[in-house]
This record gives C-alpha cells, structure tokens and sequence, in this order.
C-alpha cells in the first residue's frame, strides 16, 4: 500500500519504519531539512525493536508535501495536536479523493483538520480518522535511528464524517490489522490516553522535573497517589462519554498499568524497563503541557460541560497548570468546542454533523 507518514517525531519516524519493514510504500514528509538530512541522504531510517536492529529503506524522503501525498492510499499523522491544523492548510491543495488521513492520536483533531481543507477546497470524498494513542511507545535514539519499545495491540478509531467509516477502516487495517470502529470522531478524542495519564505525572511530579536534569515520571514519577489522581480523572472521562451514550470498552487508564487489556496490552513494565523515558521535560514548552493540557485537558473540560457531566479533577488540574504557566489554558485553547463554535450546539445537531460531515 502507498502510504505517506508526515512529521519528524518518535511517532512518525516509527510509523515510517515499521511500515516500510512491512513492505508498504512508506512516503515521510518533514518540514525542517536540516533535522531531517540523514534521512533525506539515505532515504533510510535505522529500526531497532525486538529483531534487532537494521535500516528500513523508505520509497520517499522528502520535504514536499505535495510529493508525499500524491497517490497516497493512507495518510498517517502521528503528529502533535498542535500542528493538526497548520498541516491540514499545507496538504489541502494536494489531497485527493479516497484518502484517509489518519491522525494517531487526534484530540478532534480529524474534525478541525476536515474544517481547514474544506475551507481551502471541497473535501468530499476525503476520510479524517483518529485514535486513542500512538500505534508504537518509541523513541529516537539518533538523528535516523527509532527505538520502538511496543506495538499497540487494540485501536479504537473514529472516522469524519463517520457515514465511512467501513471504507476507511478497510484502508487503516492494511496497515495497522489491530484497529476496531467505534462511533465517530468525538468518542475517538474521548478515548485519547493523553490528557489522562500525562497532566497529573507532569504538575503532580513539577517539583522534580523543575530540579533533576532527567526524571522517569512513568518510573520513580507513578506513586499510588498519582494513580489515584489519574483513576479519579479517567472516571470522568468514562462519565462523559457514557452521558453521550458512547459504548464500552472504554479503555480504563487503570488497566495500562494492571492488565493486558488495554490499547498496548501489557506494555507498562516495558515502557520503564526501557529507560527511554527518563528525559528532560520543561514545563512550559513539552508536548506534555502544549499537548494533553492545552489542547486534550481543555477539550475533555469543554464536552463535559456541552454534556452537563461534573469534571472538577479535570477542571482542578487544568487550573493548576494554568496557574504553574501563568496563562488561562482553557480560555487560550483552540480545541473546546466555544473555540471551534461547537458549544451552543444541540446533541442532535453535533451527531448530524459528525455522521454526514456537514451541519443538518
């Protein structure tokens, strides 16, 4: 299969790998040249998973996006939040019918991304799908070398407009078997992992993290008063998606760490084992902070309240990190739905335009 992958992170440099090792058609797109030169001199990326550790050749390198995307079956954006929308701009001119633009995780990302093309040009025809979580716990650990410590074992994923959904799983499947459906691109943003189990390890560890050069906030960082933060948290996640009348499994964070049910399977005590994430992490700029908080958390406090479901942990904790920046993260986010003109919509309303793609 024909598949462009475009960002320079841990995300997209495994999505590019991996899938190039399969056999597919692997396009990675990336924006800064002078980051992205050993890949673009080889057109390879060193894999390094349990195989060991080898270079993947890719079908394309490049920092034309019109390049990669051109004839490609599947899109796949393993990108930060933050840049969703900027990207959408950038690749509207070049997208084609029949895509499916795969973000890993989305955050409502697929929704916002489909607003920008088809601002920009008719977007029918063009599928925006997302998920719970990256497809692989990954790190790099070179300029052209990726680690991948695990691959996601279960995918839940919801398509814009949901009305193709069949079709557009039977594309992300080719890649990534281990994908399932579910409703549509609001109960896949409310399955993401991230805005539940990053803001309580980062503000409840900040004491650390602002002391020690490198912290494990999943290692020393994961005490049982954190968990208890992040249980409390994931309840009301859970709540809101049961008042939307979304069904189970709803992937309790819990079970990460207690089972191999979840979206990784029994991946925890591998994730700290690894090392790979005892990193620097600096409050004001991480993924972490720009990402799950001022994106996810603010999004997940925002359809609470459009759902009349309470969500003071969630509120509390986006309070607290408003307060450690100095800034109002809810107010200043782009992603609740009063920032997208969502929030005085009726839930007839939001489900029409989530399953036709168009408001009734």
């Amino acid at each position: 299969m024909r598949v462009a992958v475009l960002g320079g992170g841990h995300g997209s440099y495994a999505a590019a790998a991996d899938l190039a090792a399969q056999g597919h058609a692997v396009r990675l797109w990336r924006r800064d040249a002078a980051a992205f030169a050993p890949v673009l001199q080889s057109s390879s990326i060193r894999l390094k998973d349990f195989n060991g550790e080898r270079d993947v050749r890719l079908a394309l390198a490049t920092t034309d996006i019109g390049a990669a995307l051109r004839g490609a079956e599947l899109i796949i954006l393993p990108t930060p939040a933050t840049a969703q929308a900027d990207i959408a701009r950038a690749a509207a001119a070049h997208l084609e019918p029949g895509q499916v633009v795969f973000s890993t995780p989305g955050s409502f990302g697929s929704y916002v991304m489909a607003e920008q093309v088809r601002t920009a040009r008719a977007s029918e025809g063009i599928s925006f799908a997302e998920t719970g979580t990256l497809p692989y716990l990954a790190r790099k650990h070179g300029p052209d070398l990726i680690a991948i410590t695990i691959r996601a074992k279960r995918l839940p994923v919801g398509v814009f407009p949901a009305r193709r959904t069949t079709e557009a799983l039977e594309v992300i499947r080719r890649a990534y078997p281990v994908v399932h459906p579910i409703e549509n691109v609001l109960s896949a943003a409310l399955m993401n992992a991230g805005p539940i189990i990053h803001p309580p390890l980062i503000l409840m560890n900040a004491g650390p993290l602002e002391h020690f050069e490198r912290w494990d906030i999943h290692n020393e960082g994961t005490q049982p008063a954190i968990r208890r933060v992040t249980d409390a948290l994931d309840a009301e996640r859970i709540a809101v998606r049961e008042a939307l009348g979304y069904a189970p499994y709803h992937y309790p964070l819990r079970d990460h760490y207690t089972t191999d049910k979840w979206m990784y399977g029994d991946a925890h005590d591998r994730l700290t084992k690894s090392g790979d994430w005892r990193e620097r992490i600096v409050l004001q700029t991480h993924r972490y902070m720009r990402e799950d908080v001022a994106y996810g958390l603010a999004f997940l406090v925002s359809v609470a309240r459009w759902a009349g479901v309470a969500a003071p942990v969630a509120a509390g904790l986006l309070a607290v990190a408003s307060a450690a920046l100095g800034e109002d993260l809810f107010a200043d986010s782009p992603r609740t739905l009063e920032a997208l003109g969502l929030a005085h919509s009726t839930r007839d309303a939001i489900d029409h335009l989530l399953q036709e793609g168009r408001p009734a």
